[in-house]
This record gives structure tokens, sequence and C-alpha cells, in this order.
């Protein structure tokens, strides 16, 4: 059950190679070279499906890409380079890939409408490069040559349906390696990816080369397909409108690629035949994408939700839990502290928000961090966690200044954090994620965390877990890096009582176990008391005590502060 999803996904590769075969023997040889360039379009939506399904970003010039492939497919053409037009596909591809990554770079500080118009705008500049130059072999009619063994229509028909299943294979083995699952970890939350130890900027330049590298590769393909082409066949609007049916129909998905792929290619086809203008096309396509942006569910999505619903999957049994086979502690205890936070202060305009506070943490012991709403507890995590770039004071890990470092570098050194609401990507299963947070554990290892944390089973698809089993697993997926410290913020919410009493239970043993020490957050009270050895209260921003739970839990003035009470009045009364 483990690979289900890779499964799934291989029998529907398999299944539209078999039909792609079976139509051969059906179809006639104008309705095969139709379906050609279904394929030759699904490749370029794998592509794009690549940026925009599995890492969130925009791109409006894919058909760009895919204009490099294509211009450097014909020109090794004409140049009678050896190796014919697999070779001059790869090599197409290659020469994309620079420009993929050129476009990225401003992905790595813009997002939504803001990349939109930067690759809005790579778009018209390449219309106009492409309007000043011709493509290789235009003026003299030189067609791409196809490989001698597909020549023909039928034969190109089954070379780029070999194509589209290898590349589709392949991007559902890299689904499954930690660089797929980093795409979809920034897709979902950039901050919650950076906090685990994941390259935000590598994952996208990553996301953005490969990308570029299949629109090469389609482009290439259309070379072949069509022997001559011209500026049209690549121009913004093309790319506005692969991006508007990769975004209705889930591009990253095969069955969306495929789908999106017959819209693109058959459906000015069936407009014709009905006499209707080509435009209307343009406006199907773009109310379906809003209609999938509107619901947050692309076609994919919703046929396999109905999948699910129809014929509903197994769950595997959660793993028994075997103590000797938890990850062992990674974290040498020294005579330092794990974490000291000196000083620390931390301004937004003429509010302070923190003013000045010291807190310590020994090595493999549990600190309690309370305080009421708005004292201060999420933005000092914040800031400890590299969240918060800009503040006054300092802090050490295990003697170790992190001042001036990022978020994914604190979390490489030693620091994790888990956050008040869950940012797991959903289309990752549960061992995929653990495996992502804790840069890699073994099998049993895994099976023994969440039978410890009473997790579900590792091939349990993210999407069938509840809130709260999902904020277990964002500690399970902490713990198992064993970081030097983890930050835990508020875990027990949306947990039950008895389950907050064993989570409370499971935290306390958290420093024994694995070797870490924890700062918890928390506001029931019960937690703090069981898990805690000690206690910093916060109010307004400064902490106003300090020390054993029972003692400090018990002041006048944390009873004020915390909880409404006035010590004094409750005292006289």
């Amino acid at each position: 059950m483990k690979h289900a999803s890779f499964g799934s996904s291989l029998a529907i590769v398999l299944s539209v190679a078999a039909i792609g075969g079976l139509s051969l023997t059906l179809l006639s040889s104008y309705w095969i070279f139709l379906l050609t360039a279904v394929f030759v379009v699904g490749i370029a939506l794998q592509s794009l499906g690549i940026v925009a399904g599995r890492t969130g970003m925009i791109s409006l010039c894919q058909m760009s890409f895919a204009g490099v492939g294509a211009w450097t497919t014909g020109y090794l053409n004409v140049a009678g380079f050896p190796g014919g037009l697999p070779v001059w596909i790869l090599i197409g591809g290659l020469a994309a890939v620079p420009v993929g990554v050129a476009i990225g770079l401003p992905a790595l500080r813009l997002r939504g409408i803001n990349l939109a118009i930067v690759t809005l705008g790579f778009a018209a500049a390449f219309d106009t490069v492409l309007a000043t130059i011709t493509f290789p072999g235009q003026t003299s009619f030189n067609q791409v040559a196809r490989p001698a063994l597909f020549d023909s229509d039928e034969g190109y028909f089954l070379f780029v349906l070999v194509v589209y299943a290898v590349i589709a294979v392949a991007l559902e083995v890299v689904s499954r390696t930690r660089l797929g699952a980093a795409w979809l970890a920034v897709r979902h939350s950039e901050r919650a990816a950076a906090a685990v130890g994941v390259s935000v900027p590598g994952a996208k330049l990553s996301a953005f080369a490969i990308s570029a590298f299949i629109a090469g590769i389609s482009g290439g393909l259309l070379a072949g397909y069509l022997g001559t082409l011209v500026s049209d066949n690549f121009s913004m609007m093309q790319s506005l409108a692969l991006f508007a049916v990769a975004t209705m129909t889930g591009a990253h998905y095969v069955h969306g690629s495929i789908a999106g792929g017959v819209l693109i290619a058959l459906f000015p086809e069936l407009m014709r035949r009905l006499n209707l203008p080509q435009d209307l096309g343009a406006v199907v396509f773009a109310l379906g994408a809003v209609q999938a942006l509107s619901t947050g569910e692309s076609m994919a999505e919703a046929l396999m939700r109905l999948f699910r619903r129809l014929f509903p999957r197994a769950v595997e049994a959660p793993p028994l839990l075997d103590e000797a086979s938890l990850p062992k502690p990674a974290v040498a205890e020294t005579s330092a502290s794990a974490l000291d936070v000196s000083s620390l202060t931390v301004r937004y305009g003429s509010v302070i928000a923190l003013d000045k506070v010291d807190i310590t943490i020994p090595q493999r012991t549990v600190v309690g961090l309370v305080g009421p709403n708005g004292a201060g507890k999420s933005t000092l995590v914040d800031a400890v966690a590299g969240f918060l770039p800009t503040y006054e004071g300092s802090a050490r890990l295990a003697g170790a200044p992190l001042d001036g470092l990022s978020p994914r570098r604190r979390a490489r050194r030693g620091l994790r954090r888990t956050w008040q609401t869950t940012r797991i990507a959903p289309e990752l299963d549960v061992g995929q994620y653990v495996q992502l947070a804790s840069g890699g554990v073994s099998a049993h290892e895994l099976d023994a965390l969440l039978a410890w944390l009473e997790c579900p089973a590792a091939s349990t698809p993210i999407a069938f877990v509840d809130a709260g089993t999902r904020r277990l697993l964002d500690i399970a997926g902490a713990i198992a890096a064993r970081p030097q410290v983890l930050l835990l913020d508020e875990p027990a919410a949306g947990q039950s009582y008895a389950e907050a009493v064993k989570l409370g239970q499971r935290i306390a043993e958290i420093p024994s176990l694995f070797g870490s020490a924890v700062l918890l957050i928390e506001h029931d009270m019960d937690i703090v008391r069981q898990a805690c050895s000690t206690v910093t209260v916060l109010d307004f921003g400064r902490v106003i005590a300090s020390g054993p739970p029972q003692e400090v839990l018990d002041l006048p003035a944390v009873r004020k502060a915390y909880m409404g009470v006035d010590g004094e009045a409750e005292a006289a009364a």
C-alpha cells in the first residue's frame, strides 16, 4: 500500500499507452494525426504542472520554453547534427533549461500576480524576438526529419506516445523523492517548508529548470509533428491558453494532462464541425480555470475524489509500538544550554511585541512558555526560528550564535518548530511527510515513531487525516529530525482531553528518548504541569515569572495576567 498512488499513476500511463496503441487499428490517419497533437500538448502541460501544480507558482511563458526547444531542434536539423530527432529534442530541452532558471530567479522573491506579470512579460518579449527572426528551415521549407522508424504519421504517433509515457513515469518517480515532496511542501507553505530544512530557492529553481527541459522537449516534438514552424505556434496567447487549461484540468496529474491535451488539440476540431467560432475555446478554458480556482479543485482532483468515494481504499492498520526501534538520540549532551535567548526585543513600528526577554532551556529538558493571547509567545518562536530576522538581542543554540541565519539553516543546525495551524501538504502521505521533515529515517524507525504517537500508518494519505492527527504528524516529523531544540507551538490544539493528557506524557518523554530539549507553548495548564520542569510566563512581551510550574502558576501576578484573576483580591475575599 505504501506506493499505491504511484501504482495508480503507472496504471493510468499503461492504460493510456494501450488505448493509444489500439487506436492505430481503429482510427483513420486524420484522427491519428490529431491524437499525436494531444500527447505533444500533454507533454507541455506536464511541464507546466511541475511549476504550477506541484510547486504552486505561476508561469505564463511555458510556450516560450517550448519555442527554445523547437528552434534548437530546427537548427540541429538544418545543420545535419548527428543522432536524429531523439537526440535533437534532448538538446533542445537542455537549451531551454538556462532560460527556465533565469525566469525562475524572480520567483525567489515574487509570487502570485507579481510573478505572473514577470513571466507574462518574458512571453511578450519572446514574441517580439520571434517576430524578427525565422525558425531554421522555415524560408527554405526544410522540414524537421522524423526518426527513420517513425516517419509516418502512425509511427510518429507511437514515438510521441512513448516519450509522453517515459516523462509521465519519470515525474511520478520524482514525486516519490524528497525533491517531489519539497515541491509540494513549498506549494502549501514556504515557511513550513523552510522550517523542516527544505531549500525553498532550490525547490523553486529546480521546478523551473525541469519544467523548461520538458517544455523544450515538447517544442522539439512539435517541430517533428508539423515539419516547419512559425512564431504563432509559441505566442503569448498560446502560453495563456496552456496555463488556463492546466489549471482547469490539473496538469500535474497524468489524467489531467491527457484531458488538457484533448481540450486544446481536439476542441478546435469540434468547434469547426459545429460551425462555431474558434474563439469560443478560449472562453471555455478561461471559465474552466476560474471554476477550478474558485473551488480549489481541478477536473483531475474532482475525478479522484469521486473515485475514492465510489471505491473506498482500505486503510492500513497503524503499526505496533516497538520502542527499541525508535530513532536514537543524535544530540550529544554538552555543558552549554540547549538554547539561550538574551535580551530579545521585537518591535512592530511603535509597538514592542517582545521587550528584553531572557529564556534559557537546559539540555534535555522541557520548558513551558505560557501567557495570555497576545503576550508574544508565537512572536518569540518566530524570532528564534528565524522568521523575524529583524530583532534585537541574541539567540544561541548549544552555545553557537543563530543571529543572521535563515530559518532553513537554523533547522539544519538543530532548531525545529511546529505551528499553531497545520501546514502539511495534503498531497503527501504520512510517511512522505515525516521523511521530508526528518531528513530521512529507516522504515522501522518511522513505524515505531508513528506508533509511539499513535499516528496512522505511513501509507495513509494526509488528505484522509483529521486536523488533530496532522498536528501529531507535525510533532513526529520534528522529533524524527532529533534536533537540539524543539519548539512546540500549542501542539494540543484540536485534541480531546484524554488525547491531550497522553500527548503531555509523550512530550515529557522526548528529552530522554530522543535527546532534544523542548520549549512548549501551551494554554492547557494540565499539560504544562505534566510535561515541564520549569515555566516562563510572558505578559505584554515581558517575562513576569519563571520557575517550577506549581510555584509560578500559583503566583498572584501570574493568575492576574494569565487567568484574569487578581490574587490579592481573591485572598481578601
